[in-house]
């Protein structure tokens, strides 16, 4: 029997009792077709080129966000003559994805790319990309490293001479060399992506020379904060995923002496970011601040004041509206981010920025099914877990040692009650998870029972409803999360040794009842105008 959306739809609304039409909202975020001019703010000039430096795995773990023991001096650079975010998320903390979000400029859930592409999730079409974009804006396009979205061929690029991983971090020179070679191709505008391996597993203290002074174990003061586990492993642990950011950080600088060589950097925007947190316990993966928060640069000369430390919420999704808008086009309506460049130089909030940030979650692969919704505003933040019934897989690989970065589970006898209770709830959520980021920054304290907080609990509740309905999230539908669900655990039944991602008839069903889905959402708002 075929799914009705609208019979399917009306629990979620009867469930958090929502008191306006939802079609209303949906028309508004979904279907407008109106353009957005976000670049009013920028002066008319020639176009810039455009950079984008992705690193792998890595939170704000930089010397320009305080941390001390790292060394990344180019980094830091790029920061005092531009802007560094110092609130800015990930839409999901998986690589496939984060990257799906930077491509598109719409949710996981909006664009299909709900887990890995290794793993053979993918978009429900070949939606617009950036790449695409910028073309028709006149851009020449390029890429070095992986892309890691499916479909391959909805992100075309002019050059693409790097395409692998590289997790071994093999010629990391190579980067700069190519990328040289692109920007002197021609004096016609560029759009260059490169993506950094590091800081993704597996660590390397140093590879050809790099970093040219590894730390030592020994030499590590504190373990990140949100592990809340400290011993010598860990700090060992620490030392290897510090190494990997210094030597990505001599990567970007060999980088940047490529675009200053090409004569072409003043008239360059840089944005450089990581595509999620790092790959330790609590860490990627989740939706807790240490998977999804994450550095944020930018730098443009002559646009962007040098110096700023911006506190407002960002997140991935304003990106494609961002360089969109940079290379003279108007922002799609029918996007949920915004352009960065909007009031860039206010030292204020800017009221075109978020009011909460929001971030999907389904647990990357198959034997990690655990979807998750989560929303935060300046100070608390809501975490819904849909099966929350269930055990969360992905505590056990990191407790198990899948990665070989994780907490061990006797390495909590020594941790604070405080930190063992978060370990109890990351194994076994309860629905909601609540936190007062201001007065506990780590996520240790689930506040969801706190009766003084009924307020804001139910102020979160209500935001990460709405969101979702004017997104058409189809995980809010519970016949579309059932649905889903039944789907994954059964290639968890028929793939007992986790290999379906190289089977190459293997193909996931999910876009085939989840797109109709918001396809009717969107028909009926339509006939609704």
């Amino acid at each position: 029997m075929g799914l009705n959306p609208n019979d399917c739809f009306h629990p979620l609304v009867d469930y958090m009792q929502m008191r306006f039409c939802y079609i209303v909202v949906v028309v508004f975020l979904f279907t407008s077709c109106t353009e957005r001019d976000s670049s009013a703010s920028i002066p008319a000039q020639k176009k810039p080129n455009i950079l984008l430096i992705v690193s792998e795995d890595n939170g704000p773990e930089l010397g320009c966000y305080g941390n001390a023991e790292v060394t990344t001096p180019h980094l830091d650079d790029l920061a005092r003559h531009g802007v560094l975010y110092r609130n800015a998320f990930v839409t999901y903390s998986v690589c496939s994805p984060s990257r799906s979000t930077i491509f598109t400029g719409l949710y996981p859930h909006q664009n299909g790319q709900m887990g890995l592409a290794t793993h053979q999730y993918r978009m429900y079409e070949k939606f617009k990309t950036l790449p695409v974009y910028l073309k028709e804006a006149g851009y020449r396009t390029g890429c070095l490293g992986k892309i890691h979205v499916n479909p391959e061929e909805a992100i075309p690029w002019d050059f693409h001479p790097i395409k692998s991983s590289n997790f071994a971090k093999k010629d990391l020179p190579g980067y700069a060399r190519y990328a040289r070679e692109f920007m002197e191709e021609n004096e016609d505008p560029f759009f260059l992506m490169v993506n950094f391996p590091d800081p993704h597993c597996p660590w390397q203290d140093q590879v050809e020379g790099m970093p040219e002074k590894p730390l030592a174990g020994t030499e590590i003061k504190n373990i990140l904060p949100w592990v809340g586990v400290d011993n010598q492993r860990l700090r060992d642990l620490t030392a290897h995923y510090y190494n990997s950011i210094n030597r990505m950080d001599e990567a970007v600088g060999m980088l940047l002496d490529s675009l200053r060589s090409s004569g072409k950097d003043e008239n360059t925007l840089i944005i450089y970011l990581g595509d999620h947190g790092a790959q330790f316990s609590r860490g990627k993966c989740s939706n807790y601040e240490s998977g999804l928060k994450i550095p944020i640069i930018m730098r443009w000369p002559g646009i962007i004041a040098e110096g700023q430390s911006n506190e407002a919420l960002i997140s991935t999704i304003d990106l494609l509206p961002t360089m969109v808008s940079a290379a003279g086009l108007a922002v799609p309506g029918n996007l949920p981010g915004t352009s960065l460049l909007v009031d860039v130089n206010k030292s204020e909030h800017p009221a075109s920025y978020h009011e909460f940030i929001f971030a999907d979650g389904a647990g990357s692969a198959a034997f990690y099914h655990y979807p998750r919704r989560s929303v935060r505003d300046k100070r608390f933040k809501l975490i819904h877990n849909l099966l929350f019934t269930r055990e969360n897989p992905k505590y056990l690989a990191y407790a198990f040692q899948m990665y070989g970065t994780g907490t061990l589970p006797e390495e909590l006898n020594d941790a604070s009650d405080a930190v063992r209770a978060a370990y109890a709830t990351w194994h076994q959520p309860t629905e909601f998870e609540f936190y007062d980021l201001e007065n506990d920054p780590s996520e240790f304290n689930n506040l969801i029972s706190d009766p003084k907080l009924r307020v804001e609990i139910e102020r979160l509740k209500s935001a990460l409803a709405t969101w979702q309905i004017n997104t058409a999230d189809p995980l809010a539908n519970p016949a579309l999360l059932a649905k889903f669900t039944e789907e994954v655990d059964s290639v968890n039944i028929a793939y007992p040794n986790r290999d379906y991602g190289k089977n190459p008839d293997f193909r996931w069903h999910y876009p085939e009842y989840f797109k109709p889905y918001i396809d009717s959402l969107i028909a009926q708002n339509n006939g609704s105008k």
